[in-house]
């Protein structure tokens, strides 16, 4: 019963950590913040934990311009979320502007403004609102937790309603 209070943790050497931590970072493109986190569970003195970072760099494991990238075209695509909401996110990451900067340009202009009239649209369909103040308001509220900047999704939401009321 004692024993399970204290469980022990395999203790790794520096080299099966840095596999390890390879392995996390080809799986997916991560972030400095993530990669350092996960170190943090290998209670490594700062040596250690300085030389595995540097060495993931330097085999370009982690590569935050990469990772910013595809995050922000991953959430474009497959979540629809808006480039407000992208760099929110980017930055609690701790993301440089630079990279959110050259991010942000993963994200093809036509496609952005077709991804949220066809959002628009679809979210219209299912609001069950009369009132058409209150259903833009519903839309209008969708359209910021996704992220889109404000002036984007007036003049989405007004085209949608108006031509769905005429």
């Amino acid at each position: 019963m004692f024993e399970m209070m204290f469980e022990k943790k395999k203790s790794y050497t520096v080299d099966e950590i840095k596999r390890k931590l390879e392995n996390y970072c080809v799986y997916q493109d991560r972030c400095h913040k993530e990669v350092e986190q996960k170190i943090r569970e290998f209670n490594l003195i700062p040596e250690a934990r300085e030389l595995i970072l540097l060495s993931l760099m330097k085999d370009n494991f982690l590569n935050e311009e990469r990772f910013s990238q595809s995050f922000a075209r991953g959430k474009f695509r497959i979540k629809n979320w808006g480039k407000q909401r992208i760099v929110r996110e980017l930055k609690f990451r701790d993301i440089s502007a630079y990279n959110i900067k050259t991010a942000l340009k993963e994200i093809d202009e036509e496609e952005y403004l077709k991804t949220i009239y066809s959002i628009t649209e679809s979210r219209n369909e299912v609001i069950s609102e009369s009132n058409i103040f209150k259903r833009k308001k519903k839309l209008i509220d969708f359209l910021m937790r996704k992220g889109f900047e404000t002036d984007l999704i007036y003049k989405t939401v007004n085209d949608i309603v108006q031509k769905k009321s005429s």
